[in-house]
């Protein structure tokens, strides 16, 4: 019954690190699904220290390795995989799975793949296993005292309400975009809810980035190569939505809870000037096929760029490692119009047993 690991701190008072969301941060789990949204082939990881895919969309660490850098965790593991046992459950887990959203209808094209109330269940699942291994009081510990990490939104738009390209989406009939948020953002706060409930007290939520400027966008919609006005507007109005509706549970809850990160601002910071954080691309996807890189997926018949650390996106939709790396700078160092309420080093630094 876990008897070696009965009592475990934690790591010696290091966090243990849960995530759930879609392909920005699955570290692998879809390789264990029966889904064609996975990234385990060749050139993704190329710059992974092992050099080989990992089922990372990225070309190496993606934000959950870089939390973990920063907090001074090994990376969790995903949660299906076959060596999520024993002393490596004191780490956390990764429940994420590409391709899903905020919306159950969302990511309908791909098959398999765990939609968030099944990243939920499996969450439970894992609470019931790290109790036989360390007891129920130590796992409730764990799981309260860890850092949460949960990404997840964009697909409901570039794979819902904007998908197909340049046709009616049931969704966009359903609703404008201004409601089509609101709308979301009334589901997440559910989504939300429900991860305190299951023990969540520390929540870094990503926003949705500038979705109008990724390569997919601009290949399929743009004729100049500027921006998506219309997939930017529902960016921005989800991310404001989004600050509101956490800042409203923050004070329901009476404690900083929900600490959002504006993706949106923090990545059109290096769109618009790439070349002050050492890009030359902001447009062009280092690996890709047809305009900026951004038509179909990255295979092992795509163009790739030599150095991958000039180039802000990585593939059609997903940032380079080194874009992670800024990114994940600020969430840690970030101002207010970065951070709310505040960054990570501040909130984390606010439990001092763990510094």
């Amino acid at each position: 019954m876990g008897e070696g690991i009965e009592g475990a701190e934690s790591g010696g008072g290091r966090r243990a690190l849960f995530v759930f969301g879609d392909s920005l941060v699955d570290s692998g789990n879809n390789n264990y699904l029966p889904t064609t949204a996975r990234a385990d082939s060749s050139p993704y990881g190329v710059d992974y220290p092992t050099h080989r895919p990992t089922g990372r969309f990225s070309n190496g660490f993606n934000l959950p390795d870089l939390i973990s850098q920063h907090i001074g965790c090994e990376a969790a593991l995903p949660y299906l995989s076959p060596e999520m046992r024993g002393e490596k459950l004191l780490l956390g887990a990764n429940f994420a799975s590409a391709g899903v959203g905020i919306l159950n209808d969302t990511g309908s094209q791909f098959d398999g793949i765990l939609r968030i109330f099944q990243q939920f269940a499996l969450f439970k699942q894992y609470q019931e296993r790290l109790s036989i291994e360390v007891g129920a009081e130590e796992a409730q510990r764990i799981v309260n005292e860890s850092l949460v990490l949960i990404t997840i939104g964009s697909n409901d738009f570039v794979n819902n309400y904007f998908y197909p390209p340049n046709i009616a989406s049931a969704r966009s009939l359903q609703f404008t975009i201004p409601n089509f948020c609101s709308y979301v953002i009334s589901e997440y706060r559910k989504i939300l809810m429900k991860l305190y409930e299951l023990g969540g007290r520390k929540v870094l939520v990503t926003g949705i980035g500038p979705l109008g400027c990724i390569p997919s966008q601009l290949a399929e919609r743009s004729i100049d190569g500027q921006c998506v006005a219309e997939v930017q507007e529902a960016a921005r109005i989800f991310n404001q939505l989004l600050i509101k509706m956490t800042t409203e549970l923050n004070n329901h809850l009476t404690s900083s809870v929900f600490i959002v990160a504006n993706a949106f601002q923090i990545n059109m910071d290096f769109i618009n000037q790439p070349k002050k954080f050492g890009f030359i691309s902001s447009k062009i996807a280092c690996c890709g096929q047809g305009r900026f890189n951004g038509i179909g997926g990255c295979s092992s018949f795509s163009s790739l760029c030599s150095n991958r650390d000039l180039f802000v996106f990585w593939d059609s939709f997903h940032p380079s490692q080194h874009a992670w790396e800024i990114i994940a700078n600020y969430i840690f160092n970030g101002t207010t119009n970065y951070m709310s309420p505040m960054n990570l080093t501040t909130i984390l630094a606010m439990d001092s047993k763990f510094y």
